[in-house]
Parts: C-alpha cells; structure tokens; sequence
C-alpha cells in the first residue's frame, strides 16, 4: 500500500495535543506527538517528516527558534504554526524562519486537514494514469494503491513514457537510460511494462514508442 505520509507535532497543550492525533491518525496520517522544542531536534534527527506542526510556545525551546535551528541544517519539511498570538510581529517572525503558514486558535480541524492536503499535495506531486500512479518526488509507481516493484532501468523507461503521454518518445533517449542500448533490449524493457502495468504503448515503427493517452 502507498506509505502514509508522517507528521511532527509539537503541542504542549495534552488535550489538544490528544484531539489533534486522533483526527490526523483518523486521516490516516503517521503521527509523532512532542511536547517541546528539544524532544523536536531529537524526533527529526531520527525520522524524515512530510509536514511539521509546531506550536510556538512550549517548553525549553520554543516553536520559533526550532524552526531556525531546522531551516539552519538545511531542513526544507513544509511547516505549520499553530498558535494563539494575534501578534503581528509573531507572525511575521514565523514567516522569516521559514514557515509556510499560520493556523490560529481557536482553528476548524476540517480547515487544519484541508490545509494540510493541499501542502502535502503540492509538496509530493504525481502523476495519474488510469488505476496507475507514479509518484515523482520518490520515483515509485503504484497500481491500485499497490506498490509495484520495478527495476531502475524500466522505472527510467516508464517515467520517460508516463511524463509524455500522447508523445512519442525517440529511442535514442531511450537508449540514454540503460546499461546495454539496443532495440532489441528495449522491446523487452517495453514489453515487461505492457505485461506488469497493462499499458497502452504504440510503437511508432524506426522511432520510439508512446504511451497511449486514455
């Protein structure tokens, strides 16, 4: 099945706290609960996450400079204040540290999850194709929800066919992706696509192939 997408939350406030992780679990999101900027560090040298949501303040180390320690190690993860400052030189502090938005209590939780779609959509973009899916930020390819397992070379191959649907695709450019270029070694690498994905590839007869628009 397609990975669930994990989240760091850092509240100190327990029944929020509580509240948050049942519905983002509920969601069927992976979610570490923390309760301070310290248990953070520790979380996200050990983990990768998909989205932070960090209350600002907590215990020993607040939200804020959590976040510039984060964004110091290079660490990009899409990030959410959740917070009851009206202040506005909070929030635009937030913003130079590098967070990508504000969720002010007291927020809707159905605001709070389409927010977070909409993020987690953009940051791991993808392709669809019928029952298929390929997901580009991590070059996998899933049928049905099911992960598919496929070689390096014919993941080359299906990319450069799925990223050009309708288009016929030169062999040459093929040819760029694997190990022993040949046409006889890519009507195999073709052909196990068609008989494991059920794809519509046309051969274009002296020049490529081309996947089928649907």
């Amino acid at each position: 099945m397609n990975k669930k997408q994990k989240i760091l939350l850092l509240e100190d406030d327990e029944i929020l706290a509580q509240t948050m992780l049942q519905i983002l679990e509920e969601e069927n999101y992976d979610v570490i609960l923390v309760n301070d900027g310290e248990e953070v560090l520790e979380a996200t040298y050990e983990n990768k996450f998909d989205l932070y949501l960090f209350d600002i303040n907590v215990p020993l180390l607040n939200g804020l400079d959590t976040l510039k320690l984060l964004r110091d190690a290079e660490d990009l993860t899409p990030t959410f204040f959740i917070t009851a400052l009206r202040d506005t030189s909070a929030t635009l502090e937030g913003f130079e540290c590098g967070c990508d938005d504000y969720i002010k209590k007291p927020f809707d939780l159905d605001e709070l999850l389409a927010r977070i779609k909409a993020i987690l959509k953009r940051k791991n973009p993808s392709i669809k194709y019928g029952d298929i899916t390929f997901d580009l930020l991590e070059n996998r390819v899933f049928k049905n929800d099911e992960e598919i397992s496929l070689g390096l070379i014919e993941k080359e191959i299906f990319s450069l066919l799925i990223r050009n649907i309708n288009m016929t695709v030169n062999k040459s450019t093929f040819f760029d992706y694997m190990n022993r270029p040949s046409d006889s070694a890519l009507r195999v690498l073709i052909s196990k696509l068609k008989k494991i994905l059920d794809l519509n590839i046309t051969n274009i007869k002296g020049i490529g192939y081309k996947l089928e628009k649907l």
